[in-house]
């Protein structure tokens, strides 16, 4: 029989290093594992701030964070989703809420009872019926109140903005404090195992040797593991979302501490703000083959709130994945194992569904193939469904101003995401396949703000009596904005929730 792997080695720092550290620390916290962290210490974080979606909370609980203390800590703010601007065309805006637009009525799900009101003659937008677009509308948050009924109203969630280079220390505060060993080095050597071909150790630059039955690899782009020693091939996307470059600077805040992330499109490419306690970071994504490095510099600076905090840093990447996720015995992680744009603040996220789900999936002992496999599968589909999330963005936009846009909408599409938009567009259903990491109403919500208008709405929605719909949208309306009429801003929760 296998002995049970008890020696684990995480390679690399930063946000995605130190959530694998803390995860093993609890997971394995009443087992003999040994746990151990190698960074080198000159490699500094590459974000200024860092958005991210609501199963993030799910995770801090599952180490047992406070959350009060995890936002004074990263000195973050709350998020209840994204707002979108220009996208569709120049002067254009929505919002993408965490949350529903209420529950179903007589089998009739919430959008579905809107297209059909809409076709009455009723013109509030889809957005009166989001608790959470509300919410930012007027810049006001708290947590979802205890109130079962408002359920059938509406429902949301809410996510955070931090310092991620204060989350990471905050991580490796939790994981050093239940015996992960920290150490400091830079890996000169990789020495594999003649026969099964796995990772047997590493070596440091100062010599010391450091074995392990399993790796994890988060040593970014480069994958020191995963790519250069085990040569695990890369699946290159670009031909489907051709964004190559990033900068990204922190500037001082000026305008309100607003909830959520904005998205602001731009001639090659979008700019992000991340509002946090102290400052606010940007950054500017885009494609080289349609502006400049100092073009794109320039237009970030420019479209900053308040005076820079520094240089823009660079970053080079490719969209796209690993082949395998998990490859003998190694797992990569973060930007290791791939990278999607931070367009839907996905970057987190995967990091924590492939620590949790690696996690569910190792086994005590045996061959691990049947389990590595798994993992395969179902994290290639995750890393897909949110390409085509991130795709219907772009390929739906009717902008027309510059070649980048022109060149997004006439790629052909993945074959799931021209399906799932071509039913949606003949019914207002949403096509969803297994490993999907958004929700119905997400969707929906990316539809309706790009335009997309679907020709019919679901045939049960016309067996509802026009002044029974008529009645039920109002209420719902108006139940949503007197509770949000009650809400805090999000500057004074966060104030008295500081204290």
């Amino acid at each position: 029989m296998t002995r049970p792997k008890n020696k684990f080695v995480v390679l690399g720092g930063g946000t995605a290093g130190w959530m694998a550290a803390a995860a093993l620390a609890r997971f394995f916290a009443q087992q003999p594992v040994e746990v151990k962290l190698i960074e080198a210490p000159q490699l500094g974080s590459v974000g200024v701030g860092e958005a991210t979606v609501p199963i993030l909370r799910q995770f801090n609980q599952y180490l047992g964070l406070d959350e009060r203390e995890f936002v004074r800590a990263t000195r973050g703010s709350y998020k209840l989703g994204i707002e979108f601007r220009d996208w569709l065309r120049p002067g254009s805006r929505y919002f993408h809420g965490f949350g529903d637009f209420g529950a179903a009525h007589q089998g009739v799900a919430a959008h579905q009872l809107w297209l059909r009101a809409r076709a009455l003659g009723d013109t509030a937008p889809l957005a009166d019926y989001s608790f959470s677009a509300q919410a930012a509308r007027h810049n006001r948050f708290a947590p979802p109140p205890d109130d079962p009924r408002l359920a059938a109203i509406a429902a949301f969630d809410y996510a955070y903005h931090f310092d991620a280079s204060l989350y990471a220390a905050l991580l490796q505060s939790y994981a050093c404090a239940r015996a992960v060993e920290h150490i400091e080095g830079q890996v000169a050597d990789v020495q594999l195992c003649g026969d099964s071909g796995d990772i047997q150790s590493l070596t440091l630059d100062n010599g010391e040797r450091v074995e392990a039955d399993f790796f994890i690899d988060c040593t970014g782009f480069h994958g020191r593991l995963l790519n250069r020693a085990l040569q695990v091939p890369f699946r290159d996307w670009s031909h489907w979302l051709p964004c190559n470059r990033a900068l990204a600077v922190a500037c001082e805040r000026q305008d309100e501490l607003s909830p959520y992330t904005r998205a602001t499109a731009r001639q090659a490419g979008w700019q992000w703000r991340i509002p946090l306690q102290h400052r606010v970071g940007n950054g500017l994504v885009y494609a080289s083959d349609f502006i400049s490095d100092d073009a794109a510099a320039a237009q970030l600076l420019q479209n900053l709130e308040g005076k820079a905090l520094g240089e823009p840093r660079p970053l080079k990447f490719v969209t796209g994945h690993r082949e395998h996720f998990w490859y003998k015995n190694c797992l990569a992680l973060g930007l290791a194992a791939g990278f999607l744009e931070p367009l839907e603040s996905t970057s987190i996220q995967l990091i924590q569904t492939g620590l949790l789900r690696f996690l569910e999936l190792f086994p005590s002992g045996g061959d691990t193939a049947p389990m590595q496999a798994e993992y395969n599968r179902i994290t290639q589909g995750e890393y897909e469904r949110l390409r085509d999330f991130l795709i219907l963005h772009y390929c739906t936009s009717e902008r027309d101003d510059s070649d980048f846009w022109r060149t997004c909408r006439e790629r052909k599409l993945p074959d799931t995401l021209a399906h799932k938009i071509e039913v949606y567009r003949a019914s207002g259903r949403v096509p969803m396949y297994a490993d999907e990491s958004y929700a119905e109403s997400s969707w929906v919500a990316i539809f309706t703000g790009q335009g997309v208008v679907p020709e019919h709405c679901a045939r049960q929605a016309d067996a509802i009596p026009a002044a029974e719909l008529k009645a039920l949208m109002t209420k719902r309306r108006e139940a949503i904005a007197a509770v949000v009429g009650h809400m805090p801003s999000h500057a004074r929760y966060l104030q008295e929730t500081s204290k």
